[in-house]
């Protein structure tokens, strides 16, 4: 496997873990991973439903890197653990989320939409009464409404993540049916200085690909783009790395030649 980096993992410290931190680090480590970043989920304003505590997706940053810098030292001679967080995007929240980033000294921080004008795409309700291309367009507009108004992000975690939950997944979705608006957020993640994520998750869910797909990352490379870090998104030990010998094949076939890491919220180049 020629990547040994996961930069996209979730534990028992947000909403939807559920393996711990040392579960997740001493798999890594069996899988000969060389760094993990944890990502843990950080969604100010989130819209919680009934079967949602509220405030399961707002991690306790000071509990979180306790624990994570006493497995740290605990593994240092086995596996590098760096610290993360995956911001949860909204347009509104540019105060908070000034703030929070800032708040601690974070290895790397993902920004993602979950919530999109208040509603939660994993929710059948964000798709009812249109069609699927329009509830797609509607997210990738929030997406990049939010990149332009909140830059406090090193990369764009799975952009896009809507298609995972629609009524026929990705089987009538493509490139073409968006280009424009992602052009659009393509370019502004460039001239944000800010990178974009492989997220193996996409096939996980039985996408057959990647989020964001591959015509995405082709496009993202194609205007420039070199900052690509590769997360699986793991909320469990056996999600850990998942797919990422074809994460690699995509990558090479995209035109990338390196994968980034993040330390000290500062891009490292890993051959692939």
């Amino acid at each position: 496997m020629a990547i040994l980096t996961d930069f996209h993992l979730h534990t028992t410290f947000s909403g939807d873990g559920e393996s711990t931190m040392e579960e997740m680090i001493q798999k890594a480590i069996s899988l000969g991973l060389t760094h993990v970043c944890f990502t843990e989920h950080h969604d100010i304003d989130y819209v919680y439903s009934d079967d949602l505590k509220p405030g399961c997706f707002e991690v306790n940053a000071d509990s979180y890197l306790y624990d994570l810098l006493k497995l740290r030292a605990k593994y240092q001679d086995q596996i590098k653990v760096m610290f993360g967080i995956e911001l949860g995007l909204q347009p509104h929240l540019k105060k908070e989320l000034a703030v929070y980033s800032k708040s601690h000294d974070f290895d790397f921080i993902i920004g993602s939409t979950h919530i999109c004008n208040r509603k939660d795409p994993y929710y059948p309700a964000f798709f009812e009464g249109r069609s699927e291309d329009e509830a797609h367009h509607e997210y990738f507009e929030s997406v990049l409404e939010s990149i332009k108004k909140l830059p406090y992000f090193d990369v764009y975690g799975h952009l896009d993540y809507v298609v995972r939950y629609g009524p026929t997944k990705n089987d009538n979705y493509t490139y073409e049916k968006h280009k424009d608006v992602f052009d659009k957020i393509l370019k502004a993640l460039l001239e944000e200085e800010k990178g974009l994520e492989l997220n193996t998750g996409g096939f996980h869910y039985g996408l057959g690909q990647p989020n964001p797909c591959m015509d995405i990352l082709k496009r993202y490379r194609e205007l420039g783009g070199e900052i690509i870090t590769v997360g699986s998104d793991a909320h469990n030990i056996a999600n850990i790395a998942h797919s990422f010998d074809k994460a690699c094949d995509i990558l090479k076939e995209a035109g990338f030649k390196y994968y980034t890491i993040f330390e000290g919220r500062t891009p490292e180049f890993f051959k692939l």
